[in-house]
């Protein structure tokens, strides 16, 4: 079945217009890349973040110096974010303009889901940023904080673990929202086209 698949995919690449085929060929290689971009800013920026903890704790900073290293968390998240919306964005764009016949590998991953009991990725590493910052306010208690620090230092971290959790609601939501708004964007150009 997935030969057959494959296949038909590959006959209608061949028939895309050398504009189109290196359209297709230029954003598979931006998923790819961002793809590979975001696990790196995930690793490099929790290396930087866990630096500046460390750091933090070494040297008794205030309750306020906590924050320095949350900044970091944040941005990396941010960053992993990005990456990960303009990659979904792309394939759905991928999946209504070139897999008009409903095969091809936008139509298959949007397909195959989530089995019950099968392992699952995390594509915004949530669970790791959620426990690098639970670890991020252990300096912030150590030092001793009054009410008022306590209070501020961890509302920012309680914000920054709210803003994970609609991250990533945002993000189950996004494949189906993308994929309406290029079908309508799309198919009236596809119409016209069929029609000339």
């Amino acid at each position: 079945m997935w030969l057959s698949a494959d296949w038909r995919a590959a006959a209608e690449h061949t028939a895309m217009t050398a504009s189109d085929r290196t359209e297709y060929t230029e954003l598979r290689a931006t998923i790819r890349e961002r793809g590979t971009a975001r696990v790196w800013l995930f690793v490099v920026g929790v290396i930087a973040w866990a630096s500046l903890t460390v750091a933090t704790a070494a040297l008794a900073a205030p309750p306020l110096g906590s924050l320095i290293p949350l900044l970091v968390l944040v941005a990396v998240f941010e960053g992993v974010f990005a990456l990960h919306v303009g990659v979904e964005r792309i394939g759905r764009y991928l999946q209504v303009a070139y897999e008009l016949d409903g095969t091809g590998w936008e139509h298959a991953a949007m397909a195959f889901g989530r089995l019950a009991g099968a392992a699952s990725l995390d594509p915004l590493f949530i669970v790791p940023f959620v426990l690098a910052t639970l670890i991020n306010i252990i300096p912030a208690l150590l030092a001793g904080p009054t009410r008022e620090e306590l209070i501020f230092v961890a509302g920012a971290h309680a914000l920054f673990v709210l803003r994970l959790v609609v991250a990533r609601a945002a993000a189950k939501r996004q494949r189906a929202i993308d994929l309406q708004r290029f079908t309508e964007i799309t198919q009236p150009q596809i119409t016209r086209n069929a029609k000339s």
